[in-house]
């Protein structure tokens, strides 16, 4: 990998970074009115996947998207105002964090149903089939998503039809407040689809450029219609499971787990590679910090002066029966 792709990855990371840090310190302003669901400490998998993502590929992925959605390339702007619930926000301010969506890079949904986009995932790499396109279809999950009987169900078929696609687990040890290994007795979710012929990978997803090397492997497998992926990548989140707040002090998870898993911060890792290969000076990354900074300063700026909806807005861009 060159050095001018790993700065691009670094830059990826810290915008993830520094956009979920700005949200945990507005949200207690009370002017989010939606739920938010953070991907701080997991910003390398995001960046190290949609580094080798066209803007037509397809991405699919949960409710702790906002990481996926900058990495694909989505507007900070249109994000930030939807967290405000403003006509200019993404879905106009329908949707909130949980369903952000933009078609034009390829994000056709965004589901708060646990396991919810894969089958949805799995449905846009048959279309892309039968259309003989060159897309390939991505969809991001949690460790939670592998206990549901759709996540079987979504790899059986995409072996069976040889689908493009690539599932990424980004196992983060927890749904919700329940630990994986009070809900799993193997601790083998990458080896989960081999069952089908399916091959499984498992990487360290606090490591940017494993994740970017692994994962541009696989990619170019699936584009090259090799049949579908599966990725495991081993990671942590640093905030509770919803919300700006850390839920070690309410006694769903040890501060010292935390603690440790903060200590292994993807951020700092490729920081620190970066300086010692001379990628980066330290001059330099202040630099790229400012400009990225203002750039959210600049999107906050702009969702908080954006428009409310309508009330005549609130049956638009909706279906529903008689």
């Amino acid at each position: 990998m060159d050095n001018i792709s790993i700065r691009q990855i670094y830059q990826t990371c810290l915008i993830i970074r520094l956009f979920e840090e700005r949200v945990v310190a507005l949200y207690p302003e009370q002017k989010m009115r939606t739920p938010v669901h953070l991907c701080l400490g997991q910003e390398a998998i995001a960046a190290g996947v949609c580094f080798h993502l066209k803007l037509k590929d397809y991405l699919f992925t949960t409710h702790r998207c906002h990481g996926h959605c900058i990495a694909k390339g989505v507007s900070l702007r249109a994000m930030m105002a939807e967290f405000y619930g403003k006509q200019t926000g993404l879905c106009s301010g329908k949707g909130g964090s949980m369903h952000l969506v933009d078609p034009e890079r390829g994000i056709v949904a965004t589901s708060a149903i646990v396991g919810g986009g894969i089958p949805l995932a799995v449905g846009a790499a048959l279309s892309v089939k039968l259309k003989k396109e060159k897309r390939v279809v991505v969809v991001f999950f949690g460790d939670g998503a592998v206990d549901e009987g759709v996540f079987y169900e979504s790899l059986n078929f995409a072996a069976l039809k040889k689908l493009p696609i690539l599932f990424v687990c980004e196992n983060n040890f927890y749904a919700t407040n329940s630990t994986q290994e009070s809900r799993q007795p193997l601790d083998n979710i990458f080896e989960r689809a081999r069952i089908f012929g399916i091959p499984g990978f498992r990487c360290d997803g606090n490591d940017a450029l494993k994740v970017t090397n692994l994962a541009g492997r696989l990619v170019a497998k699936v584009r090259q219609q090799k049949g579908p992926m599966l990725l495991e990548c081993r990671t942590y989140r640093w905030k509770g499971h919803v919300g700006p707040d850390c839920d070690s002090e309410k006694g769903y998870r040890p501060k010292d787990e935390i603690d440790a898993w903060i200590r292994k911060c993807p951020l700092k890792k490729l920081e620190k590679y970066c300086l010692k290969k001379r990628i980066l000076t330290i001059e330099g990354i202040e630099e790229i910090r400012l400009k990225l900074s203002k750039e959210i300063d600049e999107a906050v700026e702009w969702a908080q002066e954006g428009p409310l909806p309508l009330k005549a807005d609130v049956t638009q861009n909706v279906t529903y029966g008689d």
